[in-house]
């Protein structure tokens, strides 16, 4: 909803404008910024202080191309910062590329594209400070926790108009134009009566000094009016800090310019600076986030490394990069080598690009293999990237061999996450292949008939939870000479293994021929509802499982490609396996005609819902079921 208006600004100009709601999540979100989520309200500075930092960014690349959008004199890049006592405001200046209207309704009014939704699922109702609104970009909005009004007044680089956005942050904010803005933001805050102390020209040294020392740009106080002795002062060392010598930089500078780089809150959890000398050149300050960010799962699978070129800023979502699977990784890519005037388009397929991608990535695993040698340490990391370091077994062929060094699993065998070097360890005598089952959940599958056989002879099988799972494995096929083996595939063989069960299960089956013809009925009795029924080796407990026929797509991932509205129906073939020692089995081996049939498709039907699937027909088997209950209890 709009409706024209009229305002003034800080300084007294009258503007004409319209007002317009926010939109409907954005006061929600608001009050989770101004009462819940900041236990440390200095912290919008920091918030401001990067935006300008990187919109100063965005004009410098933009410019290399057109370099118009500089004609306008507003001299060398930098942020302002001006307070005014008496008027209790707070201005947050910078020289940037600015925004027209759209850019102010759309990133300030609406953020949807900023990821509100998102923020708030992730939030819920809690009131702590969960530190998570700067990876969804709506760093703006920590303003309102200090200010009761905030006014941006606009202009972008290369127009003509400039354009003022006003809001006291409770519902709706006005946009109209100002033909006295300058190119890039300026940025007021009214300050509430007790945020005053955001005036003192101490304490915003403090600040910056504390959080933004490490922007590439010259933070300045202005001369403030009541100083004995006014005069401008540059707040900040205002030196690329990844171009300084790494005896230079604190760890205390590390994290906050991870904060940065990030728009991050938590502790990286590795932090990587490293120069690059020989053919070609280049400087890296790269860190891995303790916690995942809220995007790391988005379809576009984007990185967030920022590439510059001498200092000069390029991208920070370049694919070719860094590899989609290490996605993750947050910091800076400065090199020399690379070319300044040519499009993002044909940098990305530059083989000077490539080749930094690959050290990058080479040295990142290096890295990630020294830290594994602390496995507490490393699980925390796993945990957290994990099913995606997994893609990287999918699509980097080059790696193969040091990703599968460094992946871990989730296995019957221990507690905690596995290497498939321990696993390959722990195998039996007689044992050729490393076993694994796919699933959702690990207890589940832990759980599994499938598996029964398996933990009997202390065989240890990897639980395979990620989707991914279902495509690496194939593609890798071995590790150590060892083929990955599904223990939810028809065919396996648990005899030839020495395993740890002591106990003689041949005495415990009926018959042999008694079995054979069972086999033969339920077949029969069947049809086409399953591929085959097999006599099964891996059953201890269950009377049936359901397994994949052998070299055909597992039950899983068909249950996934159902979700994703694809019918697998006529591609997967489903194997019903028989457990021989089972008193259900042996005594059904004496049963004819519908009976046998109604225990068939009984039999049929638990082992689907086992397995996580629907019945298919619902009214059958509850009619089935009744009709042998109401036998049983006869």
């Amino acid at each position: 909803m709009t409706k024209n208006t009229s305002a003034q600004t800080a300084d007294g100009t009258a503007v004409q404008g319209e007002t317009r709601e926010f939109q409907a999540e954005v006061a929600k979100l608001l009050d989770l910024v101004v009462h819940s989520l900041y236990s440390n309200r200095e912290i919008f500075l920091r918030e401001l202080i990067s935006n300008a930092s990187d919109a100063c960014d965005k004009l410098r690349y933009a410019a290399l191309t057109d370099s118009k959008l500089l004609d306008d004199k507003s001299g060398e890049f930098a942020i302002h910062l001006t307070v005014d006592k008496t008027a209790k405001t707070l201005i947050v200046t910078d020289n940037g590329i600015g925004m027209n209207r759209d850019e102010l309704i759309t990133n300030l009014g609406t953020i949807a594209k900023s990821g509100t939704s998102e923020f708030l699922k992730a939030v819920g109702d809690s009131k702590k400070d969960v530190n998570l609104i700067g990876q969804f970009g709506v760093g703006f909005y920590s303003a309102f926790m200090v200010a009761d009004k905030v006014e941006v007044a606009s202009r972008k680089a290369g127009d003509n108009q400039g354009w003022i956005w006003s809001s006291d942050g409770k519902g709706a904010f006005t946009i109209a134009e100002y033909p006295e803005a300058a190119r890039g933001a300026r940025i007021t805050l009214h300050m509430k009566t007790d945020a005053e102390e955001f005036l003192e020209p101490a304490r915003l040294r403090q600040i910056v000094k504390t959080y933004s020392d490490h922007i590439a740009l010259p933070v300045i106080l202005d001369p403030i009016a009541d100083d004995k002795e006014p005069k401008a002062e540059t707040l900040n060392s205002a030196s690329a800090l990844w171009m300084r010598a790494k005896s230079d930089v604190t760890p205390e500078q590390y994290k906050e310019f991870y904060h940065h780089v990030g728009h991050a809150f938590d502790e990286p959890w590795l932090t990587l600076h490293y120069r690059a000398e020989g053919a070609i050149e280049y400087t890296a300050l790269l860190f891995i986030p303790t916690q995942k960010p809220f995007d790391l799962f988005h379809p576009e699978r984007k990185g967030h490394v920022k590439l510059y070129v001498n200092r000069v800023f390029i991208s920070d979502q370049l694919e070719g990069l860094m590899p989609r699977y290490l996605r993750f990784v947050r910091g800076v890519v400065d090199s020399s080598d690379l070319p300044l005037n040519v499009s993002r388009e044909l940098l990305q397929n530059n083989p000077t690009l490539r080749k930094i991608q690959s050290g990058i990535s080479k040295r990142l695993l290096k890295d990630l293999k020294d830290r594994a040698e602390k496995p507490e340490d490393y699980a925390v990391f796993w945990e957290a990237f994990g099913p995606v370091f997994k893609e990287g077994l999918y699509e980097d062929f080059e790696r193969r061999e040091d990703l599968l060094e460094l992946a871990r699993f989730k296995s019957t065998g221990v507690e905690g996450i596995a290497s498939l070097k321990d696993y390959v360890g722990r195998m039996k005598d007689g044992q050729d292949a490393i076993y694994y089952i796919t699933g959702e959940n690990g207890a589940a599958l832990k759980d599994s008939p499938q598996v029964e056989g398996f933990l009997a002879k202390g065989i240890e099988v990897l639980l395979l939870t990620d989707p991914i799972d279902e495509f690496w494995v194939p593609t890798v096929s071995t590790y150590d000479k060892k083929p990955f083996k599904s223990v939810a595939e028809a065919g396996t063989d648990l005899s030839t293994i020495k395993g740890d069960d002591k106990k003689d299960a041949a005495k415990n089956e009926a018959p042999a021929d008694d079995i054979k013809a069972l086999v033969e009925k339920l077949k029969t009795s069947l049809g086409e509802a399953v591929a085959d029924v097999k006599v099964s080796s891996r059953l201890t407990g269950s009377p049936v499982c359901l397994v994949a026929d052998t070299g055909g797509m597992s039950l899983h991932l068909a249950r996934m490609l159902k979700q994703h509205g694809e019918d697998p129906a006529g591609v997967i073939r489903k194997v019903l396996e028989i457990n021989p020692t089972h008193p259900l089995i042996k005594r059904l081996s004496g049963v004819d005609g519908d009976a046998l049939k109604d225990a068939a498709f009984l039999l049929l039907d638990q082992a689907r819902i086992v397995e996580g699937e629907t019945v298919p027909d619902p009214a059958a088997f509850a009619k089935r079921l009744s009709a042998f209950l109401e036998k049983g209890l006869a």
